[in-house]
Parts: C-alpha cells; sequence; structure tokens
C-alpha cells in the first residue's frame, strides 16, 4: 500500500514542500505547531456516544463503530480503535475508508486530528495507508464531516479481524501480524444495561472501566456520597478502585469477584447508575465522612490526554 500525505515533514530550514518558497519552519512548519498548541479539554463534546468515543480510544483493544457523512456521501467509513502499524486511517480497495482512534501521534486536539485525517483520506486512492502529516489551524474537526445526528453504535470484537479485507486475499505477512496483535488483545464487553461502561478481562483480575458524561466536581461529590453510604459497589465483593482523567471524562473502575462475566454485571450496574445520578443532582454540602471520602478518590486519579 502506498502512503497519502498533504505536505510532508522537513527539516525546519528546509524548503517548505507546498512550493511557498519559504522555509517550513514559517511555513506549514509553523501552522502545524500552532494547531498542536491548542488544547480541548472535551474534544469528543457534541458527537453523539461522547463517552464511547472516550472509551474507544482509551480502554477498549478492538472495536469499531459505522460513521455517517455529514455531506450526504454514503461512502462506508468506519472508525475503529487501532489499524495495523498504528496508521491514522486505511482506504480499502472498494473505496471503504477505516480510521483510527488509537495511533502514534496526537495533538491538543484530538477530534481535529481526526477530522484531518478523515478529510486527507476522502481524497486518497483506493488501496492507500493515510497519513495525513502536521495539522494546520485551519483543518476540520470531525464534528465538521460527520453527521452529529446520527446514533454512535459500537461493536467490541474480540480481536482485530475487521483489518483483513474481505473483498480481496489477504498475504501471510498480514495473517501473521493479525495473528500477533490478536494475542495481546484485553477481552472486553460492552454492557447494554448502561451508557459507555466496559467490563475487561486482565487476566488476574475482571473490571469494570466506565465512562461517565458528568462534570468532574458533581461526579466526585456523588461518587464519594454513594462511597460513604456503601453505595458504590457493583455488588458483593466489588470494590471502587478510583478514576482516572480521559479526554476531559472522569472514569471510573472497580474490580470484580475473580470469574464475573459481563453478563453478571447488567442488573447492578443500572442500579448504580439511577443511585449515582441521584447522588450528582444532590446540592447538599458533603458531611465530614463524604468529604473524607472525596479526597480518597481525589488522590486516587491518573490523567490520561
Amino acid at each position: 500500500m502506498s502512503a497519502t500525505t498533504e505536505v510532508p515533514v522537513v527539516g525546519p530550514r528546509q524548503p517548505c514542500p507546498c512550493g511557498s518558497g519559504k522555509r517550513y519552519k514559517v511555513c506549514h512548519g509553523k501552522k502545524a505547531r500552532e494547531a498542536e498548541r491548542q488544547y480541548v479539554v472535551r474534544p469528543f463534546a457534541g458527537l453523539p456516544g461522547e463517552c464511547d468515543w472516550v472509551a474507544m480510544r482509551e480502554i477498549v483493544s478492538a472495536a469499531t463503530a459505522p460513521l455517517r457523512l455529514a455531506s450526504g456521501d454514503d461512502r462506508s467509513v468506519v472508525v475503529c480503535t487501532l489499524l495495523p502499524g498504528a496508521f491514522p486511517a486505511l482506504v480499502r480497495e472498494n473505496g471503504e475508508i477505516l480510521l483510527a482512534l488509537q495511533t502514534m501521534t496526537s495533538t491538543g486536539d484530538p477530534a481535529a486530528d481526526l477530522g484531518h485525517t478523515l478529510a486527507t483520506a476522502l481524497e486518497a486512492e483506493p488501496g492507500s495507508t493515510v497519513n495525513p502529516g502536521p495539522r494546520t489551524g485551519d483543518a476540520p474537526r470531525l464534528h465538521d464531516l460527520i453527521d452529529t445526528d446520527a446514533e454512535f453504535q459500537v461493536t467490541v470484537h474480540d480481536g482485530f479481524d475487521y483489518w483483513l479485507d474481505p473483498e480481496s486475499d489477504s498475504g501471510a505477512e498480514a495473517r501473521a501480524a493479525l495473528e500477533e496483535a490478536n494475542s495481546a488483545v484485553v477481552p472486553a464487553a460492552r454492557l447494554q444495561s448502561v451508557e459507555a461502561a466496559y467490563w475487561c478481562s486482565l487476566g488476574d483480575r475482571d473490571q469494570v472501566r466506565w465512562v461517565l458524561p458528568y462534570d468532574e466536581e458533581p461526579l466526585l461529590d456523588g461518587l464519594a456520597r454513594l462511597h460513604a453510604a456503601g453505595q458504590d459497589t457493583l455488588g458483593e465483593g466489588t470494590r471502587l478502585l478510583g478514576t482516572f482523567r480521559a479526554a476531559g471524562l472522569l472514569v471510573p473502575v472497580w474490580d470484580l469477584v475473580d470469574g464475573t462475566p459481563a453478563d453478571a454485571v447488567e442488573e447492578p450496574a443500572a442500579a448504580l447508575a439511577g443511585r449515582l445520578a441521584e447522588a450528582v443532582a444532590e446540592k447538599a454540602p458533603l458531611t465530614s465522612e463524604q468529604r473524607r471520602a472525596r479526597a480518597g478518590l481525589a488522590n486516587r486519579q491518573v490523567t490520561i490526554r
């Protein structure tokens, strides 16, 4: 496969490949640096399924979801967790685009990175891998290119078989790479009773990682209220370990009893969602016990950008 780029990266003092006659560092290099410095706290806010976008980028090994283009073009576009070689995107021989969330590089606005990649992929030749090069500040964001009214439906896979084009023969090398990648997949399942909660099996433990849509401060207050009341669990023997930040949202993590299957967590998760909604909406000041619980949660956080 060939690689598709808009403006290749060159040395800062070399002529810019765009043909402007300027050195790269004062032409597209400058625009790329400006774009990278822009930081968006919640880059996927405004997209349907914001929490699932975050989960696909940070939690799940292998998952896909179809997208619909805002232009009305019926071309097939599928967002996925990861592609071979961590490429940002690829275009199949039939024109279908696979757009990856987990890549080697990212700026402060992943939605703009994805928009830049998708715009490049829409212009790429069939059978191409897509590496769009540095993003400039005027590049479209993902929100500009996809239908934000369309439902976001995630399918979690056991492996990366979606890498293979069903309409063409895959060589031995591609299948060997697929087999190696599949061996590293963390088994996961998306719960059906609540939004954006994922059961994960880590070998020595089973967990639920749940991307929640609430703002951080009221969510921490709500979790603290539940913890002080002993109501922050997913059933007997489970434990809320803490939270981490990802794309501007908090993701609480629960340890489950060893061997707990995903379907056994559905009912407890639905019940906890109701309790949490009430706790987050509560406006009364926290009690001393609740404040201690909140401090404990706040001290067990890791930020992931």
